[in-house]
């Protein structure tokens, strides 16, 4: 994208302040992950990476190393489509299946979305060996045995912003 995409403005809020009213909505509270000198004043408790520039997976360790909670949503910023009742939809299979490490939605068209999903704190030591390990990519870093998929979730809710066109293409169709 060339900038921080959290920061652009989609109406009069930025893409994390949509991302982080929808988690706080669905789960009652958002915290973010980052640099808390990029984000000082959008009203969020920021926490910085544990390993920073590491990627999200280095960002989904921080979130369990830092939560008091079993489950969390962890989500990235850049779906402005997502809204509460998707996510708490994903909250509700994690209550469901309390012996999974991590509820994955797929959408229709059968694209896993590890960033916007549900972690189990357990997943912890998991997710710290990986990066330990070298490896970066999330899905790679989840034994198959402790992932539980959530078939069928709206695609609309899972399109992320990545590049400049998406991103024109987004500010088009609003």
């Amino acid at each position: 994208m060339g900038r921080n995409k959290a920061l652009l403005k989609l109406g009069s809020r930025t893409l994390l302040e949509i991302t982080a009213s929808a988690v706080c909505e669905a789960a009652g509270n958002a915290t973010i992950v980052g640099p808390p000198d990029a984000y000082p004043s959008l009203g969020f408790p920021v926490i910085p990476d544990r390993q920073p520039h590491l990627g999200p997976l280095a960002g989904i360790e921080t979130a369990l190393f830092e939560t008091t909670a079993g489950w969390n949503l962890i989500v990235a910023c850049d779906m402005p489509g997502l809204t509460p009742p998707v996510l708490r939809r994903i909250l509700d299979e994690a209550d469901a299946q309390p012996d999974a490490g991590c509820i994955l939605p797929v959408g229709g068209n059968g694209f896993v979305e590890p960033l916007c999903a549900a972690y189990h704190k357990r997943m912890l030591p998991v997710i710290s060996q990986a990066l330990a390990s070298g490896i970066r990519k999330v899905t790679e870093a989840l034994p198959p045995e402790s992932v539980h998929y959530l078939p069928a979730l709206e695609d609309r809710a899972f399109q992320n912003v990545n590049t400049p066109d998406e991103w024109r293409r987004l500010i088009e169709s609003r």
